[in-house]
C-alpha cells in the first residue's frame, strides 16, 4: 500500500489527473467518468422535479414559490464543493479513521435524541441556523466504513468463528437501538440488509446468515405489532383504500398520481397531486410526481440510471477484491448495496409495494443531509476506481520495465 500510495497525486497537483482525457498517447483516463455523468444526471433531474413539485407547498409556507428549488440548489453546489475535497482523501485515510467515524455515528445519534428537533413526531434533525441536518444519513456511511475495515481486520475469524459474525452486528444493535428512538425504523432496516449482505460477501457461514435474518425479521415483526403507529401504517398500506382519508391517503394520493401519468406522463408540470394533495411530494414522494409528469417510461429511465450507478459499485467492489483491495472492496460493495435497496424502498414505498418508510431518493429528493451524504458515497466509489487505476498503471509500468 505504501508504494500506492507514494504514486497517488497531491491533493494540489491530483487534478491534473483527474482531468486527464485521451490524447495523442492514447493515455486512459484516471477515474470513471460514468460515475460522474450517472450522478449528475440524478442532480439534474432531481432539480427539475424538485422545482415542479415543490412550489404550491412552498408559495403557501414561505410566500416565496422558489423557497425549497433556491435551497436544493445550494444543497447541490454544497455537495460539489465536499465532492471537490473528499476526491483528495485517500482510501487508506478511511480506513484509518474508521473507528473514529464510527464514534461519530453515535454521538450524531445521542445528539439529536437529546437536542434534535421533532417532525410530524418523529425527532431525527438536528437544527443549525436555518439549516438541519439528520443524523440518520451520516451514520449509514461512517458505519458501513467502519463495517468494510473490520471485515478486513477478522476475515478470518468471520469465516471460522461465530463471535467474529456476531460482533459486528452488536454494533449495528446499538446503533438500531438509537435510531429506533427518534424513531427510524426505515434507516435501521437499510443498515441491517447492508450488514448482512456484507457479512455473506465476507464468507460468513450459510446458516448463520439464515438465523440472523430470521431473527432481525422477527425483530421487525414484533416492533410492528407492538407499535401502534407502524401497525396502522402497515395496514395502510395493505389495504388503503378502506381508509383514504385517514392512514392511507398518502399511499392512495401517490397511487393517483402513478395512475395519472399512464405511459407517458400528462407533462413537465401538469401533475394535479403535488398541488398539495400528495404530502412530501418533492421529498419521500417525489417519484410519484415524476410518474405522474413522464409516465411508466420516465421512471424506468430514472431506474435505468440508478440501476447502472448500483452495478458499476458492485463491479468496483469486485474488481478491488480482485486487487486485494479489501477493504475498498467492502466498501463499494455496502454502498452498492445500500443505494439499491433504498432505492428499492422508496420507489417501492411510493407505489404501494412497500409500506411508507421515511427514506429518499438518492440524489433526487429534497434534503440536504441526504444529497451531501449520498454525493460523499459517490465521490467514494470514484476513489476507489482512481486507485484502482493508478494500480493498474503501477503494476504495467513495472512490468514493462522488467521486460526491457
Amino acid at each position: 500500500m505504501s508504494k500506492l500510495s507514494s504514486s497517488l497525486p497531491l491533493p494540489v497537483a491530483s487534478w491534473g489527473q483527474w482531468l486527464s482525457v485521451r490524447g495523442v498517447s492514447s493515455k486512459p483516463t484516471s477515474f470513471d467518468r460514468g460515475l460522474l455523468l450517472l450522478a449528475l444526471c440524478l442532480y439534474l433531474i432531481g432539480m427539475i422535479m424538485v422545482a415542479s413539485s415543490s412550489m404550491p407547498v412552498a408559495e403557501r409556507l414561505y410566500d416565496n414559490p422558489f423557497h425549497f428549488v433556491l435551497r436544493h440548489g445550494f444543497y447541490i453546489l454544497v455537495s460539489l464543493c465536499l465532492a471537490a475535497v473528499a476526491l483528495n482523501v485517500e482510501m487508506k485515510q478511511w480506513h484509518q479513521a474508521s473507528g473514529y467515524l464510527l464514534l461519530l455515528a453515535i454521538a450524531l445519534l445521542v445528539a439529536v435524541l437529546i437536542i434534535g428537533r421533532s417532525v410530524n413526531g418523529s425527532t431525527r434533525w438536528i437544527a443549525l441556523g436555518p439549516f438541519n441536518i439528520q443524523a440518520a444519513e451520516p451514520a449509514k456511511l461512517f458505519f458501513f466504513c467502519y463495517l468494510s475495515a473490520y471485515l478486513v481486520r477478522k476475515k478470518d475469524e468471520i469465516k471460522e468463528q461465530i463471535k467474529g459474525f456476531f460482533k459486528p452486528l452488536l454494533v449495528l444493535g446499538l446503533l438500531g437501538f438509537l435510531l429506533l428512538m427518534q424513531p427510524d425504523l426505515g434507516t435501521a432496516v437499510v443498515m441491517f440488509i447492508t450488514t448482512i449482505g456484507l457479512l455473506f460477501l465476507a464468507g460468513a457461514k450459510l446458516w448463520q446468515f439464515l438465523a440472523v435474518m430470521v431473527a432481525g425479521f422477527a425483530g421487525i415483526a414484533a416492533l410492528v405489532v407492538v407499535s401502534p403507529y407502524r401497525w396502522r401504517r402497515i395496514t395502510a398500506f395493505m389495504e388503503p383504500w378502506e381508509r383514504p382519508f385517514d392512514e392511507g391517503y398518502q399511499l392512495t394520493q401517490s397511487l393517483m398520481a402513478y395512475g395519472r401519468g399512464e405511459t407517458f406522463g400528462q407533462g413537465l408540470g401538469n401533475s394535479i397531486q403535488k398541488l398539495e394533495y400528495l404530502p412530501e411530494a418533492h421529498t419521500d414522494f417525489v417519484m410519484a410526481v415524476i410518474g405522474e409528469e413522464f409516465g411508466f417510461i420516465g421512471i424506468l429511465a430514472i431506474l435505468l440510471i440508478c440501476l447502472t450507478l448500483v452495478i458499476k459499485a458492485l463491479l468496483l467492489g469486485n474488481r478491488a477484491l480482485m486487487n486485494e483491495r479489501y477493504f475498498e472492496g467492502y466498501f463499494a460493495y455496502a454502498i452498492g448495496i445500500w443505494m439499491s435497496f433504498q432505492i428499492a424502498v422508496n420507489v417501492g414505498a411510493s407505489s404501494g409495494v412497500f409500506p411508507t418508510k421515511g427514506l429518499t431518493m438518492p440524489l433526487i429528493s429534497y434534503g440536504g443531509s441526504s444529497m451531501l451524504v449520498m454525493t460523499l458515497a459517490i465521490v467514494v466509489l470514484m476513489r476507489i476506481d482512481f486507485e484502482l487505476r493508478m494500480l493498474a498503471t503501477e503494476t504495467s509500468n513495472k512490468k514493462g520495465g522488467n521486460d526491457d
